[in-house]
């Protein structure tokens, strides 16, 4: 059982999110907060395997909210799923560098919901195709389009088809739609994505996206 913390100012939003996650038998909602103290207070006296994390919330953001949650709870211990419009690159990548684990736009269908929750709890990283465009955008505006070799010399220890995924991955697409894709199973893509975040030292794969792009195979 996933255990989730729901954290979003909006009480509306909470209350849709907790009915679709309450649907899936393998998720739990311990609880839905309105603010990011109230979620550190939490994860302070509560098991907490994923927290969905509102990037906009009065008082501290989501951003410093994670940065605080990482101050005594490693990726390993907690998962954080940023929940956002994109309608600031900067928020998400702000976002990446606090230590959060995936993204997903408010506006995703419930079953992508569940799934990207599965793969963040699972130790992967769930990036919609607004968040892997949103990194690109940022990172490409606050740094020159010049490949980092010593980068691009760690993605030369991948595989073709690891390199293939990595690609797939920067375009949005999920470990469903890329095995769909290769005519391969969602583990398998699974399992090329791992190998790759471990050869190239990626914390998660928003972060092997950066990677990515600075290694000259995202346009």
């Amino acid at each position: 059982m996933i255990r989730v913390l729901l954290v979003d100012d909006q009480e509306m939003i909470r209350v849709g999110l907790r009915a679709i996650l309450e649907a899936s038998s393998g998720i739990e909602v311990i609880a839905d907060v309105g603010d990011g103290f109230q979620a550190i207070d939490l994860l302070q006296r509560e098991d907490v395997d994923v927290v969905m994390m509102d990037i906009r919330m009065p008082g501290i953001d989501g951003v410093e909210t994670t940065r605080r949650i990482r101050a005594f709870a490693p990726p390993e211990d907690v998962r954080v799923i940023v929940l956002t419009t994109f309608d600031n690159d900067a928020n998400v990548f702000a976002a990446l560098r606090a230590g959060a684990n995936g993204f997903l736009s408010k506006g995703v269908s419930p079953s992508e919901l569940v799934a990207g929750i599965e793969e963040v709890s699972a130790g992967g990283g769930t990036l919609s195709a607004a968040a892997a465009a949103a990194l690109i955008d940022h990172v490409a505006a606050e740094q020159p389009r010049q490949v980092d070799a010593v980068m691009a010399d760690r993605f030369r220890a991948l595989t073709p088809r690891e390199r293939d995924v990595v690609i797939a991955a920067a375009s949005g697409l999920d470990n469903a739609a890329i095995a769909k894709d290769m005519f391969v199973s969602p583990f398998t893509v699974k399992t090329h994505a791992n190998r790759a975040m471990t050869k190239v030292g990626a914390r998660d794969r928003a972060q092997l996206v950066v990677f990515a792009f600075q290694a000259g195979l995202v346009p």
